[in-house]
């Protein structure tokens, strides 16, 4: 046995997440995963391409006949996300959309019906208004803190239940070991978004869901450099994402699949620091005048600050908060056109902090906390009040 055969599923998350999936490439020895950069493989024989396209037809491991379909690099990937989320498997897709959409069309046929969280990302929320219900899927958007909500909402050919751990933008944290004995006392599976915590801060699958999705190009990246999406749980499930990933080319590219490997090595440790850094601010902006009120899941303040004690990992509250200011658009633009170090952008889970002014969701700030020293942070955030001042 190799040093390099080492069982690492036992060991911390964070060495699972430099360690898992990777070794040194067994022709160069090169201690990197290798970009595969290659559309096709060659077989030495007809009789063993034959036994390969049999054995990729059940996606059998070290098998490689098209980069569509399989391609090491994104195996290596595919493999560490199965460790850290704990999950039987794990399929690596090009974006958060294509996660969220193999995961769905997998699970869901026309006459099915889904019910949703009403407080999700814009484009999960256009595919269950118009996409799935063009595709004859039923939906159904329901407040999800309440289990009596999705409750009602159940029909006889409910199939799924769809919600954002924390949702989008409004930081409501789902009660998911609750939900998940709801759907499955209804024959459903509960499909879960956790791009907002990471594995690293809580781990669905681990709670009693059966999917679980992440816009990879968030937290597992994390640095702003490369779009991914991921889909993990049973083996039998993730087969079925595979097939349509392969057939609908969803696919991530080989060079985004290598920087997703490389962003997940520091996952721990990226969020931890975001993880601290948020809650000094949230604690920070909560004390100051000029706040109306602060959404963070580590506050006190947040209606389910209990619920998040007891779900999350690492006394980690993540990298997101909400900060809605006294006054109204006139405000929150003076104060976030002020600041210096946050650029005003979309996305989340970069080192660097984005500031996202929301005026649909009555003015609120959403940040996405970074790693930058929490007190040049406080600092630009000081000054940009005192601009609103002049």
């Amino acid at each position: 046995m190799s040093r390099y055969d080492t069982d690492f599923s036992k060991m911390d998350f964070a060495t699972r997440a430099i360690k898992s999936g990777e070794g040194p490439d067994p022709v160069t020895r090169a201690l990197n995963t290798p970009i595969y950069e290659t559309t096709t493989y060659g077989y030495e024989s007809t009789e063993e391409y034959d036994r390969m396209l049999a054995e990729g037809a059940d996606w059998a491991p070290g098998v490689y006949i098209y980069s569509r379909t399989t391609n090491p690099t994104t195996v290596a990937m595919e493999k560490k996300v199965a460790s850290l989320e704990s999950a039987e498997d794990a399929c690596i897709c090009a974006c958060g959309m294509a996660a969220v959409s193999n995961a769905l069309f997998s699970t869901l046929n026309a006459g099915d019906h889904v019910v949703c969280s009403d407080d999700t990302f814009l484009c999960t929320s256009s595919m269950f208004a118009d996409i799935l219900p063009s595709k004859g899927i039923e939906t159904s958007r329901v407040e999800i803190l309440e289990l009596e909500n999705i409750e009602k909402a159940m029909r006889p050919n409910t199939k799924a239940v769809y919600l954002e751990v924390l949702s989008n933008p409004q930081l409501k944290l789902a009660n998911i070991p609750a939900i998940a004995e709801l759907a499955h006392a209804h024959g459903c599976k509960l499909i879960v978004d956790n791009t907002f915590l990471s594995p690293c801060v809580l781990r669905p699958l681990e709670l009693g869901a059966d999917i679980v999705v992440h816009s990879g190009t968030k937290y597992y990246v994390g640095h702003g450099d490369a779009l991914c999406g991921i889909v993990a749980g049973r083996k039998e499930d993730i087969d079925r994402v595979r097939y349509y990933n392969d057939n609908l080319g969803t696919h991530i590219s080989t060079f985004d699949a290598w920087l997703a490997l490389r962003g997940t090595r520091t996952l721990a440790l990226r969020v931890a620091r975001q993880s601290e850094n948020a809650l000094a601010l949230a604690k920070w902006f909560e004390a100051r005048p000029e706040v109306d009120y602060v959404i963070y899941p580590g506050l006190e303040s947040h209606k389910q600050h209990e619920l998040a004690t007891q779900l999350f990992h690492g006394g980690h509250f993540g990298g997101m908060l909400c900060v809605h200011l006294k006054g109204g658009y006139e405000e929150m633009a003076k104060f976030a056109d002020s600041t210096t170090i946050p650029p005003i952008a979309t996305s989340l889970g970069d080192v660097v902090t984005l500031m996202f002014p929301k005026k649909p969701y009555n003015n609120l700030i959403r940040l996405s906390v970074g790693c930058e020293d929490v007190n040049d942070l406080i600092a630009d955030f000081e000054q940009a009040f005192n601009k609103m001042k002049e």
